[in-house]
């Protein structure tokens, strides 16, 4: 999965090795897509820009920003296209982050010639899209069903876009794609404009990084991409820009990834916290606590980027998959499974903002408030079956991980109450804590394997298991759960890549390696005290990264391919959390680096 990302926030676009941008969605990251040509080749649409037969190709992002550069080296000459998505602030409160794409190509040397082969297929391609001139612009539009339009602004002839006329360059050329029609027509002197702008924002965003001694080119990245996936409007964290990419080539583990997971919530505070982040982490909270219901209402374990709860699954048969891969999917009937532990989640991550942020009274009684009704509901639902953290469709279980993460739960209510000296409420809470304890250790433990299993009862292990040192459940050095990594280790590991679990699930054996769990077992490692195999495990997950430093959701045992949506919000978290781990004494004075952090006017721009 070749690909580079270019987005501001706002929405995004995958852009491959040949400078081809083949996914877009205007206006927004959960848009139906302008450009979808991962998903279908023929009927997906696209955005090339073909030159002479072997012309050499090398792409890279402008360092610690996220404008990618392609450039081609032919007989005749060379250029370089610089690819863009808008960002930078205007005012103190106001940034300009509008619904288009720039292709802002630039001649190197030589007289290089190229065509535009410039094919928009809105509405994901289930209707035919037409292009054609208008005064100032190229619009396009289908010619059934709802109606879609986007605008193409550029210097070039018209005709020589649509009928796909070799041209040589001689001069800059500017390609804006616009959700909207533009009240001022953009020129060669705004692209620069817009162009500099973006990347000084980036640059100073990227500035703002607490300094690794190690790994700082992938942390640097992954948090690039981190920052990339929160929504402008809202401040949700998207797990990824992309819908139905496969878990596995061929099978129907395609899933629509265009929304906010609530189970990453905790992750995103602390690792954004740790790295100096404040803002984009006080701004993904605030969204929690908009769509996270005060009282009785059931949490849904993912939400659409601007709060919405209901996201109704449907498939687009029209379209071939990536690789073949059908079904197509958009929206994700997984939103209402019950899954308990992402009570677990919400609640730590309501103990790290306290933690971590100054509040006023009123918020912090609105968290109390929200504290106290989850915990409620672990109380009524702890020892119920239910999905479990990997969304089992067919059935439910008495999952381990989530019986661990109902007892963190109650553990960080506990907390949370002894910080507000509600000690009325904690006394009780410690019993329903201690009885979720007593039950995950005599029923959770298989003393035949020597192990904790995927669910009580069961033979099977399970990777998510190796978060319960993180979590505090288990002490790192406890013998049950050393025993737990060392046989989840030489069980799921293989050939330096994690399995989620190996049992059948809905859709048959898993084949591919979730990228997550990879990183989950460096940081199980790490925390055993095996720091050699933990950093031999994290160098050599690095090494998987794509030629522009990006990672996916999933990856192929065999060829080391990446699969799944992308880029993976979760895995390059998980990234920075094991850089964070492995690079332990980097950040002896961060102590007081976030007090002055926290004390100071900071604008995040």
């Amino acid at each position: 999965m070749n690909f580079a990302v270019i987005g501001n926030c706002k929405s995004a676009a995958l852009i491959d090795q040949q400078g081809t941008m083949n996914w877009l969605c205007l206006p927004d990251f959960d848009s139906a897509s302008v450009f979808g040509a991962i998903l279908d080749e023929r009927r997906g649409g696209f955005f090339a820009i073909e030159t002479e037969p072997g012309c050499r190709i090398k792409q890279n992002y402008i360092r610690n920003t996220n404008i990618v550069e392609t450039v081609f080296e032919g007989e005749s000459g060379s250029f370089a296209i610089l690819d863009f998505m808008p960002r930078y602030k205007e005012s103190d409160s106001l940034y300009n982050c509008p619904p288009e794409v720039i292709r802002y190509i630039r001649p190197l040397c030589g007289k290089p010639h190229f065509r535009v082969r410039y094919n928009p297929r809105l509405g994901y391609g289930e209707h035919e899209t037409h292009s054609f001139k208008e005064r100032n612009f190229i619009k396009s539009t289908v010619s059934n069903g709802s109606y879609e339009s986007i605008y193409l602004y550029t210097n070039m002839a018209f005709d020589d876009v649509l009928e796909s006329r070799d041209v040589a360059v001689s001069e800059e050329i500017y390609f804006v794609v616009s959700y909207h029609q533009k009240i001022l027509p953009p020129n060669i002197e705004r692209i620069q404009l817009d162009f500099e702008r973006t990347k000084v924002y980036w640059l100073d965003w990227i500035q703002r990084t607490f300094e690794f001694r190690h790994f700082v080119d992938a942390v640097r990245r992954s948090a690039l991409v981190l920052k990339m996936l929160a929504f402008q409007e809202s401040g949700a964290i998207l797990a990824a820009v992309t819908t139905s990419l496969p878990e596995t080539l061929g099978e129907e583990r395609n899933w629509d990834y265009r929304f906010c997971w609530i189970r990453d919530a905790s992750m995103i505070l602390r690792v954004l916290t740790k790295i100096g982040h404040f803002n984009v982490a006080r701004n993904f909270f605030d969204y929690l606590m908009r769509v996270v219901p005060y009282k009785d209402d059931k949490v849904r374990i993912m939400y659409g980027i601007r709060g919405r709860k209901e996201l109704p699954e449907q498939t687009l048969d029209w379209l071939d998959g990536y690789k073949g891969s059908k079904p197509v999917r958009i929206g994700n009937a997984a939103s209402i499974q019950q899954q308990n532990d992402i009570y677990g989640v919400l609640l730590d991550a309501i103990h790290r903002f306290i933690e971590t942020f100054r509040s006023d009274v009123s918020t912090i009684e609105r968290l109390w408030t929200i504290t106290r009704s989850l915990v409620r509901t672990v109380e009524s639902n702890w020892d119920k079956p239910d999905m479990g953290i990997w969304e089992f469709r067919g059935s439910t279980a008495h999952f381990v991980f989530s019986k661990v993460m109902c007892w963190v739960a109650m553990d960080r209510g506990i907390k949370i109450a002894e910080q507000l000296q509600c000690a009325d409420y904690y006394h009780h809470w410690e019993e329903i804590r201690a009885e979720i304890k007593a039950d995950v250790m005599a029923n959770g433990w298989n003393a035949e394997m020597g192990a904790f299993t995927q669910s009580y009862g069961s033979c099977c292990l399970d990777a998510a298991n190796l978060l319960m040192a993180e979590y505090g459940f288990i002490d790192p050095m406890d013998p049950k759960y050393v025993a737990t990594v060392e046989l989840t280790s030489r069980e799921l590991c293989r050939d330096g890549l994690m399995y989620r679990y190996r049992n059948q699930d809905d859709f048959g054996l898993p084949k591919s390696s979730f990228t997550v769990c990879s990183f989950w077992m460096v940081k199980a490692l790490w925390s055993i005290g095996c720091h050699r195999e933990a950093h031999r495990m994290f160098k050599r997950l690095l090494t998987y990264c794509n030629h522009v430093g990006l990672l996916s959701e999933d990856l192929d045992f065999e060829t080391k391919e990446l699969l799944g949506n992308f880029p993976q919000g979760y895995s390059h978290l998980a990234l920075i959390d094991c850089a964070l781990a492995l690079c332990e004494g980097n950040f002896q004075d961060e102590s007081k680096l976030v007090d002055f952090i926290r004390n100071i006017e900071r604008v995040e721009v």
